[in-house]
């Protein structure tokens, strides 16, 4: 047995003939050496039915809950077999804990059992989950129309400055990131169409690629997902915290619709931006194109442009500016709805946060798919 001298945690069965002995040394931590208990509790479970157990602490250091845990295991391997557990040798302290937790024993099927439901009851809620996500944001949309007939009409309480404000954020601040996008998705078109016209010598339809390409769905698809990343986000976050500090619940208080004073004007911000987001990213994404086609296959800068200008016509420029506008819509309502339903805590509002941006861009990838669909019936 370890001596007090080296606190070393130590624990001994030993049995005799009256009782059996538990005795405990040195010093139990939960962060020190731990003893060998599993030996002594095997000693515990094989002990003869009716049999008492000591414990005696003589030795005893300092101790935590270390040592309470251990003591629990061996009192339920005690009762286990019908034996008598006496705590006349422990701390009193150590025997009011003992005590206290032995005297209301665990209540059966308490624990949650970490069971994994069937495939088909998983494939269940997952549809259900859905549904409700579908009819959230059905509604959702819903109110938000409701909210632009009271802004046609007059009605609508909201304040112009912060109309004011949320178009510069969406708009103005917003430049410098769909500039340097766009001109980059230029320049790759560019640099895939070359590769293939040079084989046939018509390098000069490079020019085509990327003008139609560029103003009919990529400078509107890519601006929307820089804004979902970006003002979704934004909106989220912004409402999600308003949702967590109660300012949401004050308005309703005071009798102000939050879809008025907060959804409307960053919908109608986003809406309103769109179009001219589109059609700069329009225009620095053919830039992008005519570097490549300028310094690296020789065509000249009257050239490119006059080549861009014949093949881009007014429907594809409509064309973009309407999908623009309706991927700025689609993300606007995305961040805003999942912000209003953002919980109250700070976890809650990154989740909602996150959620606006897969949700934004779902939206715009689906809704490209559905117009691609959509003009090509149309012959656009």
């Amino acid at each position: 047995m370890s001596t007090v001298a080296d606190r070393t945690a130590a624990v001994t069965l030993e049995q005799r003939p009256d009782a059996s002995v538990l005795r405990l040394a040195g010093d139990w931590h939960l962060g020190g050496a731990a003893a060998d208990t599993a030996g002594v509790l095997a000693g515990l479970r094989s002990l003869p039915r009716g049999d008492t157990v000591r414990v005696e602490a003589g030795d005893l250091g300092a101790w935590d809950s270390a040592l309470v845990s251990f003591l629990l295991q061996a009192a339920d391997a005690i009762r286990a077999q019908e034996c008598e557990l006496d705590l006349g040798g422990v701390p009193e302290g150590l025997a009011k804990l003992l005590e206290l937790a032995l005297a209301v024993p665990e209540k059966r099927d308490a624990r949650r059992a970490d069971v994994t439901p069937p495939f088909v009851e998983r494939v269940g809620r997952a549809t259900v989950r859905l549904h409700d996500e579908i009819q959230g944001f059905v509604g959702f949309f819903g109110e938000i129309g409701e909210a632009l007939g009271r802004f046609v009409t007059g009605r609508a309480r909201y304040r112009k400055s912060d109309l004011g404000l949320i178009m510069q954020q969406v708009g103005v601040d917003a430049l410098g990131v769909v500039a340097l996008i766009n001109f980059l998705v230029g320049l790759i078109l560019a640099f895939v169409g070359a590769a293939q016209l040079r084989q046939f010598g018509a390098a000069v339809y490079v020019a085509d690629l990327v003008g139609i390409a560029m103003v009919r769905d990529m400078a509107a698809i890519m601006t929307a997902i820089v804004m979902a990343g970006r003002s979704g986000a934004a909106f989220a976050a912004s409402l999600g915290t308003m949702q967590s500090n109660q300012e949401i619940d004050a308005l309703r208080t005071t009798g102000i619709s939050p879809m008025d004073y907060l959804v409307l004007p960053r919908v109608i911000a986003l809406f309103l931006m769109m179009p001219l987001l589109t059609l700069y990213a329009d225009v620095l994404g053919v830039l992008g194109g005519a570097l490549v086609g300028i310094l690296m296959l020789d065509l000249s800068p009257t050239l490119y442009f006059q080549q861009t200008f014949d093949a881009v016509g007014l429907d594809h420029l409509f064309g973009g500016l309407f999908k623009g506008t309706v991927y700025g819509g689609l993300v606007a309502i995305a961040g805003c709805w999942r912000g209003m339903l953002s919980g109250r805590t700070a976890a809650a509002v990154g989740q909602a946060t996150t959620s606006a941006v897969v949700t934004g861009i779902l939206l715009i990838i689906s809704a490209a798919g559905l117009f691609a669909v959509l003009f090509y019936a149309l012959g656009l």
